[in-house]
């Protein structure tokens, strides 16, 4: 039986019990495990992760343990340029895509809102959620860090919040998305673009008191979803202000 000594830094504390938090955590092990699963086995799912330092030197998740190693684990650092050479993973290129666990409606709803392209589904499997987070090069998000740490997910965040308002502040910090809200773009139910359309294409669509009171519309160009700018509209407003108030960005 060997030993290593791991301390983790920052928000990576929040996966460790109480007891381990801000300290070194002593770490047993047979063999010469790979230190992705080291790293695991302590609760720390390995996109949360981006960068690890072996008695100061930076390695990756393929190193194996030795016997005496002082690792080092640390989170993404916004405020911190590291060099691309140490770190474990690229910075995503392009607009931010995320696919979302099946417990997190309302979040989807909130990003599409933001105009984020958001894939949701009531039904997913944990499989379809790693094969789309994978294949497609989405960041997965979930509260579920059994997910995060399937080998395929490569781009992840654990939500600490259980409460939607303030998950959508945690990834638009966490990403530093502010710069990119469009809202109103998307549609809230299928995550389609939305595109003006002559009243007289939808009129046979519409509510009675919606023909008579509102001119402007668009619709889904994906589900064929009609929005207008009734009462809602000022409740998502509303809600928008707040939000960007929140981020200093108003």
């Amino acid at each position: 039986m060997y030993q290593a000594q791991f301390r983790f830094y920052a928000d990576l504390n929040y996966f460790l019990p109480p007891g381990q938090r801000q300290t070194p955590v002593k770490y047993a092990f047979h063999g010469r495990p790979a230190i992705k699963d080291a790293i695991e086995a302590l609760g720390i799912p390995h996109p949360e992760v981006d960068l690890i330092l072996v008695d100061g030197v930076p390695v990756d998740f393929d190193y194996h343990l030795q016997a005496g190693d002082r690792v080092g684990v640390y989170p993404f650092f916004q405020s911190l340029e590291l060099p691309l050479y140490i770190r474990l993973r690229a910075t995503r290129q392009g607009p931010a895509q995320f696919v979302l666990d099946i417990h997190l409606g309302r979040l989807a709803a909130y990003l599409r809102l933001l105009g984020f392209d958001t894939l949701y589904r009531n039904d997913y499997q944990d499989d379809q959620m790693a094969a789309i987070a994978s294949t497609q090069g989405r960041i997965l998000l979930t509260r579920d860090r059994g997910l995060l740490k399937r080998s395929e997910v490569r781009y992840g965040y654990c939500l600490r919040s259980s409460q939607p308002r303030e998950q959508v502040l945690e990834i638009l910090r966490r990403f530093q998305l502010g710069a990119d809200i469009k809202p109103l773009i998307r549609c809230l139910r299928c995550n389609g673009m939305l595109a003006t359309v002559h009243k007289g294409e939808v009129k046979e669509m519409l509510p009675d008191s919606v023909r008579e009171e509102h001119q402007d519309f668009r619709q889904c160009q994906g589900c064929g979803q009609i929005y207008w700018r009734g009462s809602h509209y000022d409740r998502l407003n509303a809600f928008l202000k707040g939000l960007l108030a929140t981020l200093g960005l108003n």
